[in-house]
């Protein structure tokens, strides 16, 4: 990747705001110019049976975790706009890691490619976090999937956590701590796995038309990766959630949109609205507050708790008002809650709530005061993650639970 990344991000979004887009997108396609890497050497399977076995086998990168999903090398974290115009087409190599002013985590570690294992057929007695991999009409995509300890087979919620540009499972698991409640509360969380080949940034295309609909591209393997544990687990098929962060949490709003009869609630946290963009340019204009947010103004099918922190310079704070606004019925009156710095973990919050008229809970927006593009309340363990604030983990579980219970909190 060229050295001047940050630079050609920035000049994207000036030329953005001025409303010179033809100028904004070819400073973006600059950025994104793969630079050549050589093709790795071919390994004899003696070699490959000596390797170590990572907990998080993918195609192109393994992070060696433990079972909460801490990672012991995880990749390089930036702040920049995480869409990438690029299919799998376009790009036969990873790309080089990029380093800029705001990268604080260590590089990742070595490849290394693994068979996949097994699915999972058992509710363990000790809690597992495997490597496993759907394949569907629309494509291959690897996965972890994290299974509680359990000693019954009574059905479970299923929880599809989507990670950010950058990231992987094992990142955004140690980062949301999800795993450890997965296992304090008894659900399983799924982790679909974006692809280099598919993102350059492992960014889920969700500004791309062919990524946006139901049984189409991304959405169809992430609905398929979830029917598949569904059919290998006692999974309760009314308490089936998703939720993710930025690109994921984008990515979970269309998979609310397009699958209502499979997810009964979604948590957007510094993402976007299903439909606020269609392509390149409309992308880089909702991520910076600017436009109308496309078809962000129709209403969502399920419920939906969002997340944003109001000094987020990444994805404006106005998409998580938008994606509120998407999922709340306009004649509903709002709730408005002030809580302070203390209750909340060291930032404080604005929480407001949307009930049907029945007093049903039908969506929350949590706008968290001072914070930037990070996973509120996370362990620093993961990338994006803001230890200050409340903690969007347990609030969405909360809003999850209650949602499939029909709770009024």
């Amino acid at each position: 990747m060229p050295s001047d990344f940050q630079y050609l991000m920035d000049e994207a979004t000036r030329h953005t705001r001025a409303g010179n887009l033809h100028a904004a997108t070819a400073a973006i396609q600059r950025a994104m110019m793969p630079a050549p890497i050589a093709p790795p050497k071919a390994r004899t399977t003696a070699a490959r049976a000596a390797e170590p076995r990572a907990a998080y086998a993918h195609t192109t990168d393994a992070y060696p975790t433990d079972a909460s999903g801490a990672a012991s090398n995880r990749p390089q974290m930036f702040a920049a706009a995480d869409i990438i115009d690029v299919d799998a087409r376009d790009v036969d190599e990873p790309t080089r890691p990029i380093h800029t002013a705001q990268a604080t985590n260590a590089a990742p570690a070595a490849p290394v490619v693994l068979d996949t294992p097994a699915p999972q057929t058992r509710a363990p007695e000790s809690a597992t976090f495997e490597a496993q991999r759907y394949s569907g009409a629309a494509g291959q995509m690897d996965y972890k999937l994290f299974i509680p300890a359990r000693t019954t087979q009574a059905p479970m919620p299923l929880l599809v956590m989507l990670h950010g540009c950058t990231q992987n499972p094992d990142d955004f698991a140690a980062g949301t701590t999800m795993n450890r409640l997965a296992q304090e509360q008894g659900f399983a969380v799924l982790y679909p796995a974006q692809s280099q080949q598919a993102n350059p940034q492992r960014c889920w295309n969700w500004f791309k038309h062919n990524h946006q609909a139901r049984d189409r591209g991304e959405p169809a393997m992430i609905a398929g990766a979830t029917r598949e544990v569904m059919a290998t687990l006692p999974i309760d098929p009314k308490r089936v959630f998703v939720a993710g962060l930025s690109a994921g949490g984008a990515m979970a709003a269309i998979m609310g949109r397009a699958y209502p009869d499979l997810y009964a609630a979604v948590g957007v946290h510094s993402g976007l609205a299903a439909g606020a963009a269609t392509d390149l340019p409309s992308a880089m204009m909702a991520m910076n507050g600017v436009g109308g947010g496309g078809e962000a103004t129709s209403t969502c099918a399920v419920r939906t708790i969002v997340f944003h922190g109001d000094a987020d310079s990444t994805v404006h704070p106005i998409n998580g008002e938008r994606a509120f606004a998407a999922c709340a019925d306009p004649k509903a009156a709002n709730q408005v809650e002030e809580i302070g710095a203390a209750q909340a973990g060291g930032r404080g919050a604005t929480r407001t709530v949307k009930r049907a008229g029945d007093g049903t809970v039908i969506a929350e927006y949590w706008v968290v005061h001072g914070a930037r593009h990070a996973w509120s309340g996370g362990d620093a363990a993961g990338s994006y993650t803001d230890a200050a604030g409340p903690d969007a983990s347990r609030e969405m579980l909360r809003f999850f639970m209650n949602a499939s219970s029909g709770a009024s909190r």
